[in-house]
């Protein structure tokens, strides 16, 4: 499959994951690959899957929409942990997050439940569209932070050559969007 139509097939069924959540009226945020695809405005490359997050306590609703709508539950992790989804060749990674007590973003599923999530990652979440599709995603701060910590929080895994690219992309575009504010403070896009 080319290119150019795994991507149209994934980003169909973002505008379809949007939809099902705004059905349910849950929160969902695109996170990985697209997540900086959306932020930036255009697709930078193919994307293997789809990954999202959501609130724990929605992950079944949403998983269980999904699947009466055609999607197949993979079974690929606990079901806290992370809701693996495909119909067709398109793959969705659906994340559980939570608050805790103090309000942080905390990790909501699975062996690193409660474990810190970066600070901003939904405080400076954004609404972005690409192709016609509008979407949540996780801050860009955040994402940086999450491409940059990968081989740390997981042991084994090296740094991947597409992670450091998405870096610099997501770092450049940051950098072109940061503006002071009145009182001359730099301020998130």
């Amino acid at each position: 499959m080319s290119e150019i139509s795994i991507s149209g097939l994934q980003l169909a069924a973002i505008s379809e994951m949007v939809d099902v959540a705004r059905s349910l009226g849950s929160e969902i945020w695109l996170r990985g690959g697209w997540a900086m695809d959306f932020y930036l405005g255009r697709l930078t490359r193919e994307h293997l899957d789809v990954d999202w997050y959501v609130w724990d306590s929605e992950m079944p609703l949403i998983a269980n929409a999904l699947v009466a709508r055609g999607w197949t539950d993979m079974g690929q992790h606990p079901a806290e942990q992370q809701r693996d989804l495909a119909k067709g060749p398109v793959e969705f990674g659906i994340a559980p997050i939570a608050r805790a007590a103090d309000g942080r973003v905390v990790v909501g599923g699975g062996p690193w439940r409660n474990a810190a999530l970066p600070k901003d990652i939904l405080a400076n979440a954004l609404e972005c569209r690409l192709g016609g599709v509008q979407c949540a995603v996780i801050s860009p701060a955040a994402q940086i932070e999450i491409k940059h910590m990968m081989p740390t929080w997981v042991p084994g895994l090296p740094r991947r050559s597409k992670d450091a690219a998405d870096i610099d992309f997501l770092a450049e575009e940051v950098a072109r969007r940061l503006e002071p504010d009145d009182a001359g403070r730099w301020t998130w896009p």
